[in-house]
C-alpha cells in the first residue's frame, strides 16, 4: 500500500509511537513549567516593583507553592494524555478547568486560614499563567499537526473488519491528517475480504502478531463489523500487556463528545446521542459574544476598514461597499455587506464566465476570475474584504462563526442541506478553515452539518484561532 494515496500522509517507518509520545509530553511539561514560573516572576514584579519580603508570607514561598501545586492540578487534570494532542478542544478545556480549580483552592485557603497573599498578585500570575499556557500549547498544535503532514508523529492502525467498513475508516482518517491517524494493515473477519488500499496483516485470532506484523500501535475495530461480543473481548484480552490501544469505531458519524453520554447496562456499553441544541442558555451566549466581538472588531479594525473604504473608492468606479442577498437562519433573506472586490459591471458579466465555475454543487469559484480588481484580489486574499460584515454580525443577521451564507434562493437547499439554516450563517466556519480551496459542495455540507449539531464556544474559539492563522499566512479564511 502507498500511504500516500488520496492525500495521507506518507508513515515513517522508523519512528517509534512511544517515544514520540514521550518526548511531546516531556516537552509540554517542561514548557508549562517555563511558562507557569514566568507568570509568577512577572506577577511579583508587576505588584511590587522588587524582590524581597514585603509582608509576613514569603512570595517566593508562595510562587514555589502556588507553582508546584498548578503543575500537579494540570498533571491531575490529564493534560499530558498524547491521545489528545494535535486536534479538538478537550486539551484547552482540561487546561482550563485545572486552572480554575487553582483558583478555587488559592480562594479557599486563603479565606480558611487567613494568609494575606496580594490579590494583585494572584489578578495578574493566574490570568497570564492561563493565557501562556494556551498559547504554548496552539504553537505545540501547530509543530505537531506540521509533522503529521510529514509522517511523523502519527498513530498507526491496524483495523479489523470487512473490506468496506475499513476502506471507509481509512478513508475518514485520511480527511484529517491532524488527528494522527493512518490505517496501515488489516484483519479481515473473514477470508475472503480484501481492502484494494490496505494489506492484509493477519487474522483476528492472531491480533497481536498482525498488529506486530505492520507496526501497529492501535487496533480498531470498525463500524458493522460482524462480530460478537466475545470476540471484542478476547481481542481486548490478547492486546493487554502489548502497549497496543484498542479502539472501537461506532457507526455514529460527525457527533461530538459533549453530545454522547457512555452507560454500561449488564456489562454492555450503551451510547447515549443528545439532540442538538439550538436554543436555550448555549445560544445566549453565543449572541453575547458576537456582540462583544463584532463591537471590539469594528473598533481596532477601523484603520484598516477606513484604508481599505479609500482604496476601493480610488482604484476603481463603483460603490465602495457591495451588498448581496444572502439566505440566513430559518432561510430568512438579508444583506451581505463586503468590501467591493469586483468591477462594477460584475454582475451583467456573471452569464460570460458561469462556463468557468471549478466548484460544484451550490458554490461557485473561478481561480483567476477576469471581473476582479487588482486590489479586490488582496482584499480576498487577506480577507479584508469580509470586515464590513461585523455590521451583519452586530445586526444579528450573521454570527462570528458559522456556515457560510450563500448567494443563492432559500429552495436551492434540498434534503439535508436545509439544516445548514438552523444556525446564523457566519464570517468564517468549519469548512474554511478545513481547507476551502479544495472542499467540494458535499465536504463543505457535512462540515457545515458538523458544526451546526456540535457547537460549543470553545469549537467556535479554535475556528477563530485558526482562520486568524490562516489570514496571517496570507492564505485567507
Amino acid at each position: 500500500m502507498d500511504p500516500t494515496s488520496s492525500g495521507a500522509p506518507r508513515v515513517r517507518e522508523s519512528e517509534s509511537t512511544q517515544s514520540w509520545q514521550r518526548a511531546r509530553a516531556v516537552e509540554l511539561v517542561l514548557a508549562d513549567a517555563v511558562v507557569v514560573g514566568f507568570s509568577m516572576v512577572l506577577a511579583y514584579y508587576v505588584r511590587f516593583g522588587s524582590i524581597g519580603d514585603v509582608s509576613p508570607v514569603s512570595y517566593g514561598a508562595v510562587a514555589a507553592l502556588l507553582w508546584g501545586a498548578w503543575l500537579a492540578t494540570l498533571a491531575y487534570s490529564r493534560v499530558y494524555e498524547t491521545r489528545m494532542l494535535g486536534i479538538g478542544t478537550e486539551e484547552f478545556r482540561r487546561v482550563t478547568s485545572a486552572t480554575f480549580r487553582i483558583f478555587g483552592v488559592v480562594a479557599i485557603v486563603s479565606y480558611l486560614f487567613k494568609v494575606e497573599v496580594a490579590r494583585g498578585f494572584i489578578a495578574v500570575a493566574l490570568p497570564l499563567g492561563f493565557a501562556l499556557l494556551v498559547i504554548v500549547r496552539f504553537m505545540f498544535r501547530l509543530r505537531l499537526q506540521s509533522s503529521r503532514r510529514q509522517g511523523l508523529n502519527l498513530n498507526r492502525v491496524l483495523a479489523v473488519g470487512d473490506a468496506s467498513g475499513v476502506d471507509e475508516l481509512a478513508r475518514q482518517m485520511r480527511q484529517d491528517a491532524h488527528a494522527g491517524f493512518a490505517v496501515i494493515g488489516m484483519c479481515a473477519t473473514s477470508p475472503n475480504e480484501a481492502s484494494a488500499d490496505i494489506p492484509v496483516t493477519g487474522t483476528v485470532e492472531d491480533i497481536v502478531s498482525a498488529a506486530r506484523a505492520c507496526a501497529a500501535d492501535t487496533v480498531a475495530i470498525t463500524a458493522g463489523m460482524s462480530m460478537r461480543s466475545e470476540g471484542v473481548r478476547r481481542i481486548a484480552w490478547a492486546l493487554e500487556g502489548t502497549d497496543i490501544d484498542l479502539v472501537i469505531a461506532p457507526a455514529i458519524a460527525d457527533v461530538a463528545g459533549p453530545r454522547i453520554t457512555m452507560r454500561p447496562v449488564s456489562g454492555l456499553p450503551l451510547i447515549y446521542v443528545d439532540e442538538p441544541q439550538f436554543t436555550g442558555g448555549r445560544r445566549v451566549v453565543k449572541r453575547a459574544v458576537d456582540l462583544v466581538g463584532s463591537i471590539f472588531g469594528l473598533v481596532v479594525l477601523s484603520p484598516i476598514l477606513l484604508v481599505a473604504a479609500i482604496v476601493v473608492a480610488l482604484t476603481s468606479s463603483g460603490p465602495v461597499l457591495f451588498k448581496q442577498a444572502r439566505i440566513g437562519r430559518s432561510g430568512d433573506e438579508f444583506f451581505c455587506w463586503k468590501f467591493r472586490s469586483m468591477y462594477e459591471d460584475a454582475p451583467q458579466r456573471l452569464a460570460s464566465v458561469a462556463s468557468s465555475n471549478e466548484a460544484d454543487g451550490l458554490l461557485f469559484k473561478i481561480k483567476d476570475d477576469p471581473r476582479i480588481t487588482p486590489v479586490g484580489r488582496f482584499l480576498r486574499r487577506s480577507s479584508i474584504d469580509e470586515l464590513p460584515q461585523l455590521i451583519n454580525v452586530l445586526g444579528g443577521s450573521m454570527s462570528l462563526v458559522g456556515p457560510r451564507p450563500l448567494a443563492v434562493a432559500g429552495d436551492a437547499f434540498q434534503g439535508d442541506e436545509r439544516r445548514r439554516m438552523l444556525v446564523r450563517p457566519g464570517i468564517t466556519g468549519l469548512w474554511q478553515v478545513s481547507g476551502r480551496q479544495e472542499q467540494s459542495w458535499e465536504e463543505a455540507v457535512r462540515l457545515d452539518l458538523y458544526y451546526v449539531e456540535n457547537w460549543s464556544l470553545s469549537l467556535d474559539v479554535a475556528i477563530l484561532l485558526r482562520t486568524l492563522l490562516a489570514v496571517l499566512r496570507g492564505g485567507g479564511a
